[in-house]
């Protein structure tokens, strides 16, 4: 094989791990967040509104950092800027 197939072998697995890694600790956090938010409602009923805000708003950060590893996985699979060290 030669440097070029070799290096989109690598770029592959190293997507795959970004994105496996990458999403891992997102879905932690939300489903972290969730629990605390469902205990804060038991706790306060009361402030349903305010919790629900900030549970939405604190879900779409966390959402926001997957789609960013997404991103860049997806530009290192389709258009990697590096090939074109390799091509003669």
């Amino acid at each position: 094989m030669d440097n070029l197939a070799l290096f989109v072998i690598a770029s592959t697995v190293a997507a795959a791990v970004a994105i496996t890694f990458g999403t891992m600790g997102p879905a932690l956090a939300m489903g972290r967040a969730v629990a605390q938010a469902l205990e804060a409602l038991a706790r306060q009923p009361e402030l349903e509104q305010s919790i629900l805000r900030t549970l939405l708003i604190g879900l779409a950060m966390i959402e926001s950092l997957a789609i960013y590893v997404l991103v860049i996985v997806l530009i290192v699979l389709y258009r990697n800027p590096l090939l074109a060290y390799l091509q003669p």
